[in-house]
């Protein structure tokens, strides 16, 4: 692959319709083997979809959508937000998870059972990828991840999280764990507050990285790094852009699958930079999958400024490389259903 392919691999382009941008066709086009089905700024912040999305969308439309981008990349991951709690993109097309409050009632077994459900009906349409579920352990305020939770205790969120792991990747669909290193309380929304941050101490960060450990035990495909400086790990930088939070996912907790940084153009994560640095930065920390919004010509520009950053000697060729055969090597699995 020529480095202009790795440079599309990397990258996860987000919208909230099932059209494919002219944008968004060239990055395919490109070597480009992804694509995020997301939602509204106000879908995302109510919780649930609109009424007027799930009366207009339909199974086959998401068909639709994922065969189209996967006649020109050969491979696809197609992704969507599908959360036990708080966000469920295909609301009303797939079975429902239980409440949050049943959640914390429910036996393995029967959470195992309901998440292959799900991803088998997800599969169906074409959705490959879910981007869930969520480890947070929240002890403080947290208006980002509020109504997105069931529990507060780590151990009871660890069982259920791995059975959901478990469930939807015997599914046939990719489980992405988020936010490492977990945000337990946060100052406010790292999407629109720039001076948001993590203040957990470390004692109860450590605390809170159960369920962590135990989703990667149960094999989950992708992590995510959170958008916001966690103090007690980095105070200067947003997670997903310091190599002391990925290496404590990749080498502290062993995990060797496909790390993902949350979205680059929130602001926290920025804080005043360009997305072309934030995703140079969050590929020299040990990224390997960048989401980001399919907005104007910003795929083109972030793609461009990783190539330049590699020809440079500013991003290393073989990491560069290694990232995106990981991209392709998950992608390859999932589209073929040949998974485990």
């Amino acid at each position: 692959m020529t480095i202009h392919e790795d440079a599309h691999a990397v990258l996860l382009p987000a919208f909230d319709t099932l059209i494919l941008s002219d944008a968004t066709r060239r990055f395919l086009d490109r070597g480009g083997v992804s694509i995020l089905l997301g939602e509204s700024r106000a879908e995302y912040v109510a919780r649930r979809m609109s009424s007027a999305r799930r009366a207009s969308e339909s199974a086959e439309a998401f068909r639709r959508i994922s065969d189209e981008a996967r006649a020109r990349s050969g491979v696809l991951l197609t992704a969507v937000d599908q959360e036990p709690v708080g966000i469920c993109r295909l609301e009303g097309l797939v079975p429902s998870f239980p409440t949050a409050k049943s959640l914390c009632d429910i036996s393995t077994e029967n959470m195992r059972a309901i998440s292959q459900q799900v991803a088998v009906a997800a599969r169906s349409m074409g959705v490959n990828v879910f981007l869930a579920p969520i480890a947070d352990a929240l002890d403080g305020t947290n208006s980002w991840l509020e109504g997105r939770t069931f529990s507060a205790d780590p151990i009871e969120i660890a069982r259920v999280i791995s059975a959901y792991v478990d469930g939807v990747q015997q599914g046939g669909v990719a489980a992405t764990l988020k936010h490492f290193p977990g945000f337990r309380s946060i100052t406010g929304d790292p999407a629109t507050d720039a001076s948001a941050i993590s203040q957990t101490s470390l004692s109860a960060l450590e605390a809170g990285l159960e369920p962590f450990r135990a989703a990667i035990a149960a094999g989950v495909e992708m992590v995510m790094v959170g958008p916001a400086p966690v103090v007690a790990l980095d105070p200067a930088r947003a997670a997903l852009r310091s190599p002391i939070v990925v290496k404590k996912l990749t080498e502290e907790l062993g995990f060797s699958g496909v790390v993902m940084a949350d979205d680059l153009d929130g602001q926290a994560t920025l804080r005043g930079d360009s997305v072309e640095q934030t995703a140079i930065d969050a590929l020299k920390a040990g990224c390997d999958f960048l989401l980001l919004a399919d907005i104007g010509d910003q795929l083109n520009r972030v793609a461009q400024a990783i190539v330049q950053a590699t020809d440079t000697g500013l991003i290393s060729r073989n990491t560069l490389e290694a990232s995106a055969e990981k991209v392709r090597r998950l992608a390859e699995r999932y589209s073929t259903g040949i998974v485990g």
